[in-house]
């Protein structure tokens, strides 16, 4: 709220022209608008919808690496390698090679936001299967578990809350990723998603709704992370894989 108070101040005070930077209730009335006549909603669902078939593809692609990275040694090779060449990559870099091979399509987004996604996720996934404690594998291999049973039922539960923190980190990558790919390419399909939504009100002097795009973008932010936070709470904390420290250390101090 002080933010937006010292904004309005900003604009008010010192007269600045409105094609560069617009009103906080200029911008208010843009969102709205813009959410109640669907076309800020359909570019926003747009753009969700191709993020979400791009980590869905991203996120079963890493744990099938990670899986047979898990089993053998050469496959973990190949993801050490995979994720050293790919993983510093901009997956934006690759975008030209997508439209190449797919066209101005949402097929080449879908392709780069994978790219983008699979390596940050293979990489905290590894992580959480190296550190599951040797007695839950051992229980495991008691039990008869093998292969794919081992990884479902105890590498998966176990390595949880690296699992969360990759698919955390992918989202964020991926979101950049196609936000900027429609920035500067534009392609989303056969309509225009968010950033294309921000790039053509740019182009028309349109400068609340270029705001307004990004004020959707921050929202998004906001509810994803707090989606996130409460899956942890739900999950990983309340099972005791987080945080557990700190809640069996106070008693004991206090004593």
């Amino acid at each position: 709220m002080v933010f937006v108070g010292i904004w309005q101040a900003y604009v008010s005070l010192f007269d600045v022209s409105p094609l560069l930077v617009a009103s906080p209730l200029d911008v208010g009335d843009s969102f709205i608008a813009g959410w109640t006549s669907g076309e800020l909603a359909s570019a926003t669902l747009l753009t969700l919808k191709i993020l979400g078939m791009g980590m869905a593809f991203g996120m079963t692609a890493a744990a099938v690496f990670t899986t047979v990275a898990t089993w053998t040694r050469i496959g973990e090779d190949v993801l050490v390698l995979l994720t050293s060449m790919l993983n510093p990559l901009p997956s934006i870099a690759i975008l030209p090679l997508a439209i190449l091979w797919f066209g101005l399509s949402s097929t080449a987004l879908v392709v780069v936001i994978a790219n983008a996604v699979t390596w940050p996720i293979a990489i905290n996934l590894s992580m959480g299967f190296r550190t599951v404690p040797s007695t839950l594998l051992m229980v495991g291999r008691n039990l008869g578990l093998r292969g794919a049973r081992m990884v479902k039922d105890v590498l998966m539960p176990a390595a949880l809350p690296h699992i969360i923190s990759g698919v955390k980190t992918g989202w964020a990558f991926g979101w950049r990723t196609i936000i900027a790919a429609e920035l500067v390419f534009g392609v989303a399909g056969g309509g225009g998603g968010l950033g294309f939504f921000i790039n053509e009100s740019r182009y028309f002097l349109r400068v609340p709704d270029v705001f307004a795009g990004l004020v959707t973008i921050a929202l998004i932010g906001i509810a994803l992370e707090t989606l996130f936070n409460l899956i942890e709470k739900k999950t990983v904390i309340k099972w005791g894989m987080k945080g557990e420290a700190e809640t069996d250390t106070t008693p004991a101090r206090s004593q």
